[in-house]
């Protein structure tokens, strides 16, 4: 994810967190992150304390942090998540 986001490996680790997370409300919660959707479904969040990123309609995407290492932190996150449960 380091020039492009990877939208597959996005997609899937929003599942496995769906899948595999706590549910609390509207929101799931695996391995510090959580992901939760809108209405209808058609943007996608997944955030941790420090990254919150949204992923809509047409592949569009946003990412909100303060640091470098707080987004390098978060995708490492990403990674271990889709590596690390089916």
């Amino acid at each position: 994810m380091q020039n492009e986001l990877d939208t597959k490996q996005l997609l899937r680790v929003f599942e496995k967190v769906r899948v595999h997370g706590t549910r609390e409300g509207e929101q799931f919660h695996l391995e510090g992150l959580i992901g939760y959707s809108d209405f209808d479904g058609y943007t996608i969040y997944l955030e941790d304390a420090k990254v919150k990123m949204s992923f809509g309609f047409h592949n569009t995407y946003h990412f909100d942090y303060e640091a470098a290492k707080d987004l390098e932190a978060f995708e490492k996150k990403l990674s271990y998540i889709d590596k690390h449960y089916d």
